[in-house]
């Protein structure tokens, strides 16, 4: 593992970009960016416009490390290149953002109040690219409706036993267990998630570390045991469809808790505007988005 990019990681004062919608969540992206549907006609011609996105995102004067610490990417955009180079390359030697790429492949159907990963069918030759093109690390999404203890249970066992593939691969898990914000649960489905990560931190070897992408907690600073705990990197939060303003007040009210913002942070961007319009509403972003995560 880069130990300067995990010094950055573990160190340094800023917040995670998300910029890895899939196959199922592009569309509704796009749709926010003024592209509908009907502007597509494949898949493959949907990605691209995404991508144009993205890179619009990536080589904007604000997006650099003085603010961002890292980027998460989808796994074809860990593929592509923004001004003729790689991506990841980009993203670390010209704007000093540590990259991450998502690994999971969607999620199963719910049970227990929870919805689990899918089967993973292709992670070690998707570890293996990420290791080749200089990723620090990786992403997996689960999805928390109630406070089931055996749906809990279920998904932080299948969580954390692919944290520990991927960390024997010499790259940093970020585990996300996103609670969901419009849950009766919520508060309860939190407190059997943090109960449950605790007891399998001890699973993960001496010397070795892994990340968390929580649902900002409905009690303020109620991740701070995780957030200083030896086994942790760092801990960042998800927007789950508040608004940016509330998201960020929201996550301003929890010291040491950063963003992963993924809609949030693209929120106001529109294909349509100018480079100069484009960049000015990022820049209001990133900048807001950094004070709440540097509480």
């Amino acid at each position: 593992m880069n130990d300067s990019k995990r010094q950055r990681m573990k160190e340094d004062a800023g917040f995670i970009a998300a910029l890895d919608q899939s196959g199922g969540s592009t569309p509704k992206a796009l749709a926010h960016y003024g592209v509908p549907e009907s502007a597509y006609s494949s898949e493959d011609v949907m990605f691209d416009l995404m991508h144009e996105f993205r890179s619009r995102i990536m080589a904007a004067p604000a997006f650099r490390g003085d603010r961002i610490l890292g980027a998460i990417l989808f796994e074809q955009t860990m593929d592509r290149e923004v001004g003729g180079v790689a991506v990841p390359r980009y993203l670390w030697e010209q704007r000093n953002v540590v990259p991450f790429v998502k690994v999971d492949e969607g999620l199963a159907a719910e049970a227990d109040g929870v919805r689990l990963m899918k089967p993973f069918t292709k992670l070690e030759s998707l570890l293996d690219r990420a290791v080749g093109r200089q990723v620090f690390g990786t992403k997996m999404r689960s999805f928390v409706s109630r406070a089931d203890p055996a749906g809990i249970a279920a998904v932080l066992d299948q969580q954390f036993a692919y944290a520990l593939q991927i960390v024997d691969a010499g790259l940093m898990p970020i585990i996300e267990p996103e609670v969901d914000i419009a849950s009766a649960e919520k508060q309860q489905a939190e407190e059997l998630l943090k109960q449950g990560i605790l007891e399998r931190l001890e699973s993960i070897p001496e010397a070795s570390e892994v990340m968390f992408k929580l649902t900002i907690p409905t009690q303020d600073d109620f991740y701070g045991d995780l957030i200083r705990h030896p086994k942790v990197l760092r801990v960042v939060a998800l927007s789950g469809g508040y608004s940016q303003q509330e998201a960020n007040e929201r996550l301003a009210r929890n010291h040491g808790l950063i963003a992963s913002f993924s809609r949030a942070l693209t929120e106001g961007l529109q294909r349509q505007q100018s480079d100069e319009e484009f960049n000015r509403v990022l820049a209001t972003s990133i900048a807001a988005i950094h004070a709440a995560s540097t509480t």
